[in-house]
């Protein structure tokens, strides 16, 4: 599923060479155009969801309305991933962008997705923890910390790239170059905890 900025099918057909070069899989195009939300029909016939990365508030605008459809949809046995936005909106409650939060920085403006405030929306809910990306190499663990200690979420994930967590059933499993950084709250004070490929993710 991609958010369409006007290069959709071009951003499609970089990542169906990827998929097809690693496995027997035919992809098909879902995209919704900025500002309007996936038609669940263009969910037909598929095997599993691939949400793809761009504006994160744009995705959660897509996303987060068809919800119980797309879960629904997911229930039936079907696989869900997702990268960047794609993984940000797998959240229950998503941390979809800003870079302030009670008038201080908490993150570079580079990694505000068009949004000054931490902005937190509705997202699919295949998480309950809060999910942040491009967590080393954009420096936004900071946003991910301040959203949990200001208790905008109950608690986070932030993930490096080249890193993903697997998560099936109730285990949760990091994979990947880097690591996966979860982020609690106990008492008021926010700890963090750094996960490297093998280690499992423990969140109450």
């Amino acid at each position: 599923m991609i958010v369409d900025e006007g290069d959709g099918n071009e951003y499609f057909a970089r990542f169906a060479a990827v998929l097809t070069a690693v496995a027997a899989c035919p992809p098909h195009p879902a995209l919704a155009p900025v500002g309007a939300q996936l038609p669940p029909s263009s969910l037909d016939g598929a095997d599993a969801l691939l949400v793809c990365g761009g504006l994160t508030p744009a995705y959660g605008t897509a996303l987060s309305p068809v919800r119980a459809a797309v879960r629904s949809w997911l229930a039936e046995g079907r696989p869900y991933a997702g990268f960047s936005a794609g993984a940000a909106v797998a959240a229950e409650r998503a941390v979809v962008g800003g870079y302030r939060l009670g008038g201080r920085s908490v993150c570079p403006d580079d990694a505000a997705e068009d949004l000054d405030d931490v902005t937190v929306a509705d997202g699919l809910g295949l998480v309950p923890f809060a999910v942040e990306v491009h967590a080393a190499q954009w420096d936004t663990l900071g946003r991910m910390c301040a959203a949990v200690a200001a208790g905008l979420v109950p608690s986070g994930v932030a993930i490096d790239e080249d890193t993903a967590v697997v998560v099936e059933d109730s285990a949760a499993i990091v994979t990947g170059r880097g690591a996966a950084h979860v982020v609690t709250s106990i008492g008021g004070a926010v700890s963090v905890q750094s996960v490297t490929a093998g280690g499992s993710l423990s969140i109450g």
